[in-house]
């Protein structure tokens, strides 16, 4: 009878060369499936002998998951490279103004928060619409035409009447379009990069000081200069 390693156990040894730790796996199954085949070659049948192509690929099954593991070691040698690469990306943020997707801009003594409209493709008419807190409309203006992706925008401050807006923060909504088409659009609100703590998976999260939850490098769409 051949001695052989499907496929289940090629998985089941892949997942647990990913969780790493531990003695090699590998090590282990290579032991008893030398002890089998050496078992199997002893009692085997003169006259039906094991042909040398099926012993040369049960041979290969087991070097195939040796690999498997080796590959696994370093792959996960890599990934921890790269989360140390992405934390020293992140941590030469801090102090820097990113815009993230979200609608908060905040009005202050010395003016009012950039923002943000992200489109799927260029606009010839993108409106902006700043809310209360009380959700009522304060100011609407058109910014006019709009590339395709990301573009910062400030608001001077000043509601529908011409009087300056009360301190405090606000929301900001995009209406964009094309012709008679509508574009999809995204408003993408201002923080500033407090500090960086690291994820349970190893990836690095920035502390946006509160006006945004914690932020992944991904969800950066700009970085503004201070």
């Amino acid at each position: 009878m051949a001695t052989t390693i499907d496929s289940s156990v090629i998985n089941r040894l892949n997942n647990a060369g990913a969780a790493g730790g531990g003695t090699s796996k590998s090590d282990d199954l290579r032991e008893n499936f030398m002890t089998l085949l050496v078992t199997q070659l002893q009692n085997q049948d003169p006259l039906n002998p094991m042909e040398n192509a099926e012993m040369t690929s049960q041979l290969a099954q087991i070097n195939t998951v040796s690999g498997i593991e080796e590959l696994n070691s370093t792959l996960k040698g890599i990934t921890g490279q790269i989360d140390a690469g992405h934390t020293l990306q992140a941590a030469a943020l801090i102090g820097q103004g990113v815009l993230v997707p979200g609608d908060r801009l905040l009005v202050g003594e010395e003016g009012t928060t950039p923002f943000g409209v992200e489109l799927e493709k260029a606009a010839d008419e993108v409106v902006v619409t700043i809310r209360d807190g009380a959700g009522q409309v304060v100011r609407s203006f058109d910014v006019g035409p709009v590339d395709a992706g990301v573009e910062s925008f400030e608001w001077d401050g000043t509601l529908e009447s011409g009087e300056r807006a009360p301190e405090g923060a606000y929301q900001v909504s995009v209406e964009a379009s094309a012709g008679d088409e509508p574009v999809v659009a995204a408003a993408l609100n201002y923080a500033q990069v407090r500090g960086v703590s690291t994820a349970s998976d190893g990836s690095p999260r920035l502390d946006l000081g509160g006006v945004s939850e914690q932020a992944s490098l991904a969800d950066i769409r700009q970085i503004l200069r201070m």
